[in-house]
């Protein structure tokens, strides 16, 4: 299937879900990054009166929030830019400081920007009636490369049968800007964050596995401890059995 195809089916499947279940359009986080952008064209295909864009940056640089807004402008994307920063550095202060080393305080920090965001987004999609929209892609969702309840707390996820490299391929038949297409994948999680530095593996090595079980043993092997490590991310939380 050819992006075009790809683009034309993934719109048809957003509004056929939200208009199933009672809902009149999507909202969705715009983060400037790649992924965020081809989901906000494919909602705004679906749905071209009642998308709309939160921009959301804490503690975030300003290339994100210049990109989130260009690519709305190109696409006519309603926004609504909504700091976080104020908000985050206050539960911070409320919350319990624990003797956790600077790796852990660092990614519980982290976590709770995106799940601020969450909060941010269905508090919105409640007055309006919206279903909130995910761009988790495959290759994410295989290594568990998301927060609980944070990105991955959304109502559809269009983007999640896709690798990396085909959400590529389908940006460049949107027309998302090159810049937005070129620059390393971040969650925005702390300054001088990559996905890729993050995992320790690159997306054509992750896509690679993912679509052809091939991958140097050492990746392999990394692949796996985190697709192990992260399957409660993707279930239901257990519920205890008395039988």
């Amino acid at each position: 299937m050819n992006a075009e195809e790809t683009a034309e089916k993934l719109t048809a499947w957003i509004k056929e879900i939200v208009t199933s279940t009672g809902h009149s359009g999507t909202v969705l986080g715009l983060s400037g990054g790649i992924d965020s952008s081809v989901l906000g064209v494919l909602c705004r295909r679906a749905f071209p009166e009642s998308t709309l864009g939160l921009i959301m940056p804490c503690h975030s640089i300003d290339e994100d929030r210049i990109h989130a807004e260009t690519m709305a402008k190109q696409f006519s994307i309603r926004t609504v830019l909504v700091p976080l920063d104020g908000i985050y550095d206050t539960f911070l202060k409320v919350l319990p400081e624990l003797q956790a080393d600077d790796s852990r305080r660092r990614m519980a920090g982290a976590n709770l920007k995106a799940r601020l965001r969450m909060s941010t987004l269905y508090y919105t999609a409640n007055q309006l009636r919206y279903l909130v929209a995910g761009s988790g892609n495959r290759s994410e969702l295989t290594v568990g490369y998301f927060t609980k309840f944070g990105d991955s707390g959304v109502d559809i996820l269009p983007l999640g049968n896709l690798v990396k490299a085909e959400i590529r391929e389908l940006a460049g038949y949107l027309g998302i800007p090159r810049e937005i297409v070129v620059k390393p994948p971040s969650a925005g999680l702390w300054e001088g964050q990559t996905d890729e530095g993050e995992m320790g593996f690159t997306y054509a090595d992750l896509d690679r596995y993912i679509l052809t079980g091939k991958a140097p043993p050492e990746i392999k092997r990394r692949i796996d401890a985190m697709k192990s490590a992260s399957r409660h991310k993707l279930a239901l939380p257990p519920i205890a059995r008395f039988d």
